[in-house]
């Protein structure tokens, strides 16, 4: 496989559900594979995942940035879909960045068509093989969306930034959620040298709660997690 990757969690009893009018039967996911574009969202991931399911066991697969990710999709993508066992879920994460995200999700969708993996958006259910999420526009978002998370790692910080009009809404932050970041830390006494993405990741990955984070991206990604072990 490219890329690290870590395991998590810990494994579960199968169990069945209905999953459409024709009455067909599908494995509740006991594993997830995630395909993420870099080693900071390995990082958060491995803190976060095991409190949004905890009972389940997962891989992380990170790559040389998103176009690397982008890039090698459709071809990783083909070789799961050659021996997926039906209690496994692929999940794609990528950040939006600066593309529209309907074009960067048709790009998502084509690349699991072709491989000849069910897509959430194709399937309409929960009989999916996998779903493409998007980080709005960074994984930063998702720490503004649980500011309480970041005051604890870094109590210099004001807990007033997260009321401030131009970080209200983690989603539509302008000028880039990690530049933002680096920013408010810094203006707090925290990485003059440069924000250490890696750092930031693991620090605030232990403290986040996914239950309290406001950003929707991260709200849909924790809910297709809780759908596919339901």
């Amino acid at each position: 496989m490219d890329g690290r990757s870590l395991r998590g969690g810990r494994p579960s009893l199968q169990s069945r559900r209905p999953v459409s009018q024709a009455g067909d039967w599908q494995l509740r996911a006991t594993h997830i594979e995630f395909l993420v574009e870099e080693y900071s969202m390995e990082i958060f991931l491995q803190n976060v995942v095991p409190r949004i399911v905890p009972d389940i066991e997962f891989s992380v697969h990170a790559h040389q940035g998103k176009y690397d990710l982008l890039r090698k999709l459709r071809k990783r993508l083909k070789g799961y879909a050659q021996w997926l066992p039906k209690d496994r879920r692929i999940v794609v994460l990528v950040d939006r960045d600066d593309e529209a995200c309907e074009e960067l999700k048709h790009r998502l969708e084509d690349d699991a068509k072709a491989a000849g993996l069910s897509s959430r958006t194709a399937s309409g259910s929960a009989d999916w093989q996998v779903v493409s999420r998007i980080a709005v526009e960074e994984l930063e978002a998702w720490y503004f969306g649980d500011w309480d998370a970041v005051r604890t790692c870094y109590p210099k910080v004001p807990a007033t930034v997260a009321n401030r009009a131009g970080y209200r809404s983690p989603d539509a932050i302008k000028g880039g959620t990690w530049e933002q970041l680096e920013r408010v830390l810094q203006a707090a006494g925290y990485f003059k040298g440069g924000l250490e993405k890696l750092a930031v990741a693991n620090a605030v990955g232990t403290r986040f709660d996914p239950q309290r984070c406001s950003s929707p991206s991260f709200v849909r990604f924790r809910d297709v997690l809780l759908e596919a072990t339901a």
